[in-house]
This record gives structure tokens, C-alpha cells and sequence, in this order.
């Protein structure tokens, strides 16, 4: 069915609304999924299962990967259809140590080179066959990797993989310069007759290599759609085109608007030249990775015209109608402090770069090797005492796990002033679709939580369980705290100390707390207050009624009356001796 002027101008608004960073997003209205990718080079999350089910969960459905893709270490028998999806990868791909005979990044048509492996290569392929067997990679399954934008290839010792060094890599790097490293692989196999001369991916008429670059006329600047002259692709494209237009780029070397390749994004200021002042732009978006978009996403920060995970050293995090935007600071500016490394604990040698921090960025660990000390990294035991430096953090912008913790320490008041967890970055360590903004595990010293000033946790789950000895942890409203308006969240509170047993032992919110619940004993713990003044939780007796200062003045002066002249009422004479009389009468009641 034809399309009409009217569908092409809705599907052109539809896309204004929709993160596209590709044109065939943009054509087919649908919106792109972007997820983040990894940084563990070749070390692994656990055993080979959970690492596949931490790729599946972190991978599926996903159009654009913020970062890297690593494959590690996985068996033949692994089913990586889930990956199929991927389009763009914006840091590096490693794949080595494996054993299965292809994998299926069959969509990927750019990768960035951001980051890169070993700061050289922007696709590592290396050691994928068993030592001990007959299985191992045959064929890469890029079919449609037409571009490296920075960084340059490692093919090595990959026993059964025969078409990759038959690839044209020049036509796909971008640098001519960058270093493409492939031995010790494959014997070379023939590629399908459909191919002709053009090399290929695998044995499949399906698998021939589309070039983009070595097959230009000289008069295209970057890539093309054909040999002619006229068949250049537009400058803005990364990849090669359908089209000469900007809007039939296979992917954007810079930014995608709305399905059209562009330089920049439309900034948030432009220049009236009738007035000669620069004005807000109506039409003004933001850049969020290699896309245009009209909002930041929830979790990330406005700075400039930049979607930004967190402001840099002179700036600091404001929200202005709703937005949260990075200002210049007025004076000395918050102290930002990295978190913890991932898998690693906050411990005796790092914890005084935390002295003085308001802003963690990144999470916080407290595992046992932290705690307890290393004895194999010469680490020595925690000193409860030097907790006490996060008594200054506000907020932490990934995730706070607890499962270590000293057993002279009841509570984490050392967090008592800590506001925000915002979930950037959530914990995977457990089974969950969405991963943890805040868990707490196996600590037998707890009995109170004591998180007095915690007032939001932006995404992310929670996970609070077998504390033996926690209590009012289930008092806790914690849809709250939990921002639920994008998608649900759990709160898994469970196989802490029985309630029965808490409110025998007392250890219960305090009266004046409301229903949300309290962080532990006393009215300075209550989540919420029933009636509060300046902040603090006080008896509703204590309010005056009056409409106005002056009213309420007036009542405060009545009701001090009323009881002076009721208090007066009941003083009886003090009974003195004869010799004291004199003294008696000065003690006699007013009216006396």
C-alpha cells in the first residue's frame, strides 16, 4: 500500500518522538532500545551460567549497546540468537575462549571504538576452539559490519574460523592506519559462487562482504552505494547508504535526528539575527549518545546541550521544572568521589578516598573480603571507626550493596545523611530482570536500618533479607521512596526477625511516626511524621489552632491563663510554725 503525504508527515512526528538512531528504526516507527554493555575484559561474573543469563537479560531486544559486547568463556551448546538484534556498538567487541561455531551479530553494522581493547582494537577475536575437542568458531556472523569508526582488528588462534582472513578489513576500518593483526587461524575455504570476486563471512550465498569503501569512485568522500560517481553516500553516514541522502544512511557518524544523519543536534540556543541575542530553540535536543533526543533519559543529566551520567568537577547537579541540569557551583563545589570498582569492596586501603565525598558516582560494595580484610592481598580487617566518613554522602548515582558489615555496628548510620540512590548502574549478583539500587544481606549485627534521610531510590529493586536480628525494615513504605512511574519495582523484604519478635523486644516506630513506617527507634527515625514542625515530629497537642499569627498568639495567651487560674485554685496555705507566720503570708495564694 502507497504511503500518503499525510502517513510520511506522521511517521516524520511519530520519529521526532521515538530515540532513533537509525533510519530503519525511524521507517518502521518503532522505538530503539539502548542498553549498556560491559567492561570486564576477559574476567567473568561467576560461573558460565549465570554470566549467559546476566548477556541474555542485559542484551535482549537491544538495538544500540552504550559501551562493549564481551563473550567469554562460553560452551557450544549456547543458543546467542538473542543478539541478533544489535545494530550498533559504540565501544569495542571482544569474543575469545569460546567454543561455539558462530555467533549471530548478523545486524551490527558500526562499531565505534570509543573505548578500546587493550586501547588498540576495536574487534578482538581470539582462542574460540575447545583444546580438547572437535568444537570451535567457524564463522564470525557479521555479514552486515560495514564500518570501525576508531581502532583496528586482533583475529588470532581461532583453530576452526577459515573465512574471516579473507575479509576486506580495509574496506571496513575507517583509519587506514589502524592495526589489523590476523594469524594463526583457520584453513581458507572457498566462498559461495554468488559472491564472485567480492570476499565473504561464512560458506552461505547470503554471506558475501557488502563493500562501501574500496568500490567508491574518487569523487565520494567517505562511502558509497555503487561504483558511479554519482552513487556516493551523503558525508554524515557511517557504514555506506541505500541513497545519497542523509536519510539513507545505514547508521550516523555523528548524530541521528529523527532518521536524518546530522553533524550536531539542533541546539538549545540559536542566533536571532534581527535582534542580534541569542534565543531558546523550540526545537532543541539533546545528545544522548549518537542520538538526538528532545529529553534526557530519567537518569541522566542535562549539561549543556549533552545528555551526561554525571557533571564535570566544576558543575554541579540542579533540578530546575522537573529537569535536572549541571550549573556552576556558587563557591567550592560538592565533592564527587568514584565508587567502588566492579566486584570490588570499599576496604582498609580505599577507604579514605571517600573522606569528605557528598556525591558517590558510581556504587558502593561491602563484602566480607572488605570488611574481614584480604589476607592473600594483604588487605587488613576495616576499622568500624573509618565508616564514619560517609556520614557526608548524599547520594549515590549507582547501587549501595551491603553483605559484610562489622559486627560492633547495629545499624548504617554512617549513611544517615544519604538522600538519593539513583539505579544508574544496578546489581546483577542475584536473579532479577532489573537488577538492585539498594540490598542488604546476611548481616547478623543489624537490628535497625537507619537510613533517616533516605527520600528516593530513582530505578533499580530492593533487596533486604535473612538479617536475623533487623527490625522495622518491613514498617518501611517503600513505594515511597521507589520511583515507579516508568516501570514496576520490587521490594523484597524477607527472612528478617520475625515482627511478632520485634514488637515484643519494643522495637517499634515511635508514636509520632505516620504509616510510612520508621528507619528505627525514636521520632528522628519516622520515614514520615504524623505531625511535624521544622522538620521535626512532634505531638499534635503542641499545634495551635488560628488562622493567623496574631490569632495564634492570642489562643497561646488564653489557654496560659486558663491554667495559671486553674493551678491557682488548688494551692493550699504551707503550714508553718508560729516564729514563721510572716513568712507563711508571703507564700499564701493570690485570691487569699
Amino acid at each position: 500500500m502507497r504511503m500518503t503525504a499525510f502517513m510520511r508527515k506522521m511517521q516524520q512526528v511519530l520519529c521526532v518522538l521515538l530515540p532513533c538512531a537509525l533510519q530503519l528504526c525511524c521507517a518502521n516507527t518503532q522505538q530503539v532500545v539502548v542498553c549498556t554493555g560491559t567492561q570486564n575484559g576477559l574476567s567473568m561474573t561467576g560461573n558460565s551460567e549465570i554470566q549467559y543469563n546476566l548477556m541474555k537479560e542485559r542484551y535482549n531486544n537491544c538495538n544500540i549497546v552504550m559501551g562493549n559486547i564481551e563473550v567469554n568463556m562460553m560452551e557450544h551448546t549456547r543458543d546467542f540468537s538473542f543478539l541478533q538484534s544489535i545494530k550498533e556498538v559504540t565501544g569495542y567487541v571482544l569474543i575469545a575462549v569460546n567454543q561455539f561455531s558462530r555467533l549471530p551479530l548478523d545486524n551490527l553494522r558500526l562499531i565505534r571504538g570509543t573505548t578500546l581493547y587493550d586501547d588498540r582494537y576495536a574487534l578482538a577475536v581470539m582462542i574460540n576452539y575447545q583444546k580438547y575437542g572437535q568444537h570451535g568458531l567457524q564463522e564470525l556472523g557479521l555479514t552486515n559490519l560495514t564500518e570501525i569508526l576508531e581502532g583496528g582488528i586482533k583475529i588470532i588462534q581461532n583453530k576452526y574460523l577459515s573465512y574471516a582472513p579473507q575479509v576486506n578489513w580495509l574496506d571496513i576500518v575507517k583509519d587506514t592506519s589502524a592495526h589489523i593483526l590476523i594469524e594463526d587461524n583457520g584453513p581458507e575455504k572457498p566462498c559461495n559462487e554468488a559472491c564472485q570476486d567480492v570476499p565473504c563471512w561464512g560458506s552461505g550465498s547470503n554471506s558475501c562482504q557488502t563493500l562501501t569503501k574500496t568500490i567508491c569512485a574518487p569523487q565520494c568522500n567517505s562511502r558509497c552505494f555503487g561504483r558511479n560517481p554519482n552513487e556516493c553516500c551523503h558525508i554524515e553516514c557511517a557504514g555506506g547508504c541505500k541513497g545519497p541522502l542523509d536519510t539513507d544512511c545505514f547508521a550516523c557518524k555523528n548524530f541521528n535526528n529523527s532518521g536524518s544523519c546530522v553533524p550536531q543536534c539542533p541546539q538549545t540556543l540559536i542566533y536571532n539575527k534581527h535582534t542580534f541575542e541569542m534565543e531558546h530553540n523550540p526545537n532543541a535536543k539533546y545528545q544522548y549518545g549518537s542520538i538526538c533526543v528532545a529529553h534526557c533519559p530519567k537518569h541522566f543529566v542535562v549539561d549543556g546541550s549533552s545528555c551526561v551520567s554525571s557533571c564535570p568537577a566544576d558543575k554541579t547537579e540542579v533540578k530546575k521544572n522537573g529537569v535536572k541540569r549541571c550549573e556552576p557551583c556558587k563557591g567550592l563545589c560538592p565533592k564527587v568521589c568514584k565508587g567502588s570498582q566492579a566486584g570490588q569492596s570499599v576496604d582498609a586501603n580505599n577507604i579514605d578516598s571517600f573522606i569528605n565525598c557528598t556525591k558517590i558516582q558510581g556504587s558502593l560494595n561491602f563484602l566480607v573480603i572488605g570488611i574481614m580484610g584480604d589476607e592473600y592481598n594483604q588487605i587488613p580487617a576495616l576499622n568500624p571507626e573509618k565508616l564514619k566518613v560517609f556520614n557526608t554522602v548524599e547520594e549515590i548515582t549507582g547501587f549501595l550493596t551491603i553483605q559484610s558489615w562489622p559486627e560492633s555496628l547495629s545499624d548504617l548510620s554512617v549513611f544517615s545523611n544519604l538522600r538519593t540512590i539513583q539505579g544508574r548502574t544496578l546489581y546483577k549478583g542475584v536473579s532479577s530482570k532489573r537488577g538492585y539500587a539498594l540490598l542488604i544481606m546476611r548481616i547478623k549485627s543489624l537490628t535497625s536500618l537507619g537510613l533517616r534521610s533516605l527520600k528516593r531510590i530513582n530505578d533499580g529493586n530492593i533487596y533486604i533479607t535473612r538479617n536475623e536480628n533487623l527490625c522495622y525494615s518491613n514498617t518501611v513504605n517503600w513505594t515511597r521512596i521507589m520511583n515507579t512511574s516508568s516501570h514496576p519495582k520490587k521490594a523484597t523484604i524477607k527472612e528478617n526477625r520475625p515482627q511478632k519478635e520485634c514488637v515484643k523486644a519494643g522495637l517499634v516506630c515511635d508514636p509520632l511516626c505516620s504509616s510510612d513506617g520508621c528507619w528505627g527507634p525514636g521520632p528522628d527515625h519516622c520515614v514520615s511524621c504524623k505531625n511535624s514542625r521544622g522538620g521535626t515530629c512532634v505531638p499534635d497537642f503542641m499545634f495551635v489552632t488560628g488562622t493567623t499569627p496574631v490569632q495564634r498568639v492570642a489562643a497561646r495567651r488564653q489557654r496560659s491563663n486558663r491554667q495559671m487560674k486553674r493551678s491557682s485554685n488548688h494551692i493550699l496555705p504551707l503550714v508553718r510554725s508560729p516564729e514563721k507566720q510572716e513568712d507563711n503570708a508571703q507564700l499564701m495564694p493570690l485570691h487569699a
